[in-house]
């Protein structure tokens, strides 16, 4: 009992040093943020074809904090999920430590892939449709916060979307789910992902689509690549198998 009150306050302790380090890495990189916000927002802002408002003093600092904390949190994601990984790596056997450790340079890749969909493919469509909508029955007036609230209801979404393939992988390797599994389930999974799409874009068909289809290719490139993690994870079991009968 003793020994188990040990490891579980080993376990917290570990815990919570993994914590600290990505919260420090988390302040930096919002220091960093702040260095280059107003660089960034200049470069957000400048193709827009209206001009943005504040209400208050108050408006410039909280659209700047939103600005800093997304790259805050961009530039802590592969930290944390080394983090993670240097967390439950005693766990891993040493196939899954090397499978697990290539994951981390994906993750912030999708996610960056994920939140340029969103500002570069839909966030135009979006905007260009809503804009539409209030040429001659409304007097438009934009401020930056709500602007800059809508921009990051429109990326980060994807950003996390986007991260499909990778944790179907990582589920696969650890033999949670099978990529035939995720062949049954097919149908089950585009209604989910139309529902998604059509709740996250315009009313008309093109936005739709333009959603639906990158979404569905992403899916259908999770299931691909969990087959192959799913031969390797099997070849190796009858590798290991094969080598116990050997022995014995």
């Amino acid at each position: 009992m003793e020994d188990r009150t040990m490891k579980a306050i080993d376990h917290f302790s570990e815990l919570r040093k993994r914590i600290i380090f990505t919260l420090l890495v988390f302040l930096v990189s919002l220091i960093v943020g702040f260095v280059f916000v107003q660089e960034i927002y200049e470069f957000l802002i400048k193709d827009l074809p209206f001009k943005l408002a504040i209400l208050g003093p108050s408006d410039v600092l909280i659209v700047y904090l939103m600005i800093a904390t997304v790259i805050a949190f961009t530039l802590t994601i592969p930290f944390a999920a080394y983090q993670t990984w240097r967390f439950v790596r005693p766990a891993l056997t040493d196939l899954e430590r090397q499978v697990t450790l290539a994951y981390i340079p994906a993750i912030f890749v999708l996610f960056i892939m994920g939140i340029s969909f969103g500002y570069f493919v839909l966030f135009p469509i979006v905007l260009s449709f809503l804009m539409s909508l209030s040429t001659e029955m409304f007097t438009t007036f934009y401020t930056t916060e709500k602007y800059f609230r809508f921009v990051l209801h429109m990326t980060l979404p994807f950003g996390f979307l986007f991260e499909l393939p990778v944790v179907i992988m990582f589920l696969t390797s650890l033999g949670i789910i099978n990529p035939y599994r995720l062949q049954k389930i097919r149908k089950y999974a585009y209604f989910v992902l139309i529902v998604i799409s059509v709740l996250i874009t315009p009313p008309d068909f093109l936005s739709d689509i333009l959603v639906i289809i990158p979404l569905i290719l992403l899916y259908e490139g999770s299931v691909s690549l969990s087959k192959i993690v799913y031969k390797r994870r099997m070849a190796k079991t009858e590798q290991d198998n094969s080598e116990v009968e050997l022995v014995s």
